[in-house]
C-alpha cells in the first residue's frame, strides 16, 4: 500500500496560498487514495471481467498523478537557494541547451503551451540527454526510461485559485521555489 506522503511544511511558500496548497495537497491524496483502490480490487484476480481492463487503464492515471505530484510537491522549498554553478546539472543542462536562460525559456515555453498537463525536465540516461517535455495526460506522453527530474503542474488546479488565468506568474512563483538540491539528486541517481 502506498502513504501519501505530507508536504505541509511547503504552507507558507511565498507564491502559493495556503488554501491552493491544501487544496492541491488533498488531491494529491485522492491519487494516493485511488492508486490503493485499483490494487485493492486488481489484486482480485478477476481478470475476466470487464471492468478489469478498465481498472487496467485507469491504473497509470492514478499512478502517476500520485507519483508525479511526488516529484513536483518534492521539488519546492520554503527558501530562495540559488542553483549553484558548481552543479553537475548546471553544467549539463548549460551542455545541452547552450545556457541555463535558454533552458529556463525552453522549460517556462513548455509549461506555457496551451492545455492541461506538466512540463517535465527529463533525464534520457541512455542518450545522456535533458529535455523538456510536454506530458498532457498522466498517463500518456512520457519518455520510456526517461527519469523525470523536475515536474511543474500546469493543470488549472495547480494555479488557478492563486492567479486565475496569469499561468506566467505562477510558473514564476515555481521557478522561484525550486529545491535544486533535490533536482539534482535526482540527476546524479543511477
Amino acid at each position: 500500500m502506498y502513504e501519501a506522503k505530507n508536504y505541509e511544511h511547503l504552507l507558507g511558500l511565498p507564491g502559493f496560498s495556503d488554501n491552493a496548497l491544501k487544496t492541491h495537497l488533498t488531491l494529491y491524496q485522492g491519487y494516493v487514495t485511488n492508486t490503493n483502490k485499483f490494487l485493492e480490487i486488481l489484486a482480485k484476480g478477476e481478470t475476466a471481467s470487464p471492468d478489469f481492463a478498465g481498472f487496467k487503464r485507469r491504473f497509470g492515471w492514478e499512478f502517476n498523478g500520485m507519483r508525479l505530484h511526488e516529484y513536483y510537491f518534492g521539488a519546492m522549498k520554503n527558501s530562495g537557494e540559488q542553483f549553484s554553478a558548481a552543479s553537475e546539472l548546471r553544467k549539463k543542462i548549460i551542455r545541452d541547451f547552450g545556457s541555463f536562460e535558454n533552458w529556463e525559456k525552453d522549460f517556462k515555453a513548455t509549461a506555457m503551451m496551451r492545455g492541461i498537463g506538466w512540463a517535465i525536465l527529463y533525464y534520457d540516461r541512455m542518450a545522456d540527454k535533458l529535455l523538456n517535455v510536454w506530458v498532457g495526460e498522466h498517463d500518456t506522453g512520457h519518455l520510456a526510461g526517461a527519469a523525470p527530474l523536475l515536474p511543474l503542474d500546469v493543470f488549472e488546479h495547480a494555479f488557478m485559485l492563486d492567479y486565475g488565468t496569469k499561468r506566467a506568474d505562477y510558473i514564476e512563483a515555481f521557478m522561484k521555489a525550486i529545491d535544486w538540491k533535490v533536482v539534482e539528486e535526482r540527476f546524479t541517481q543511477p
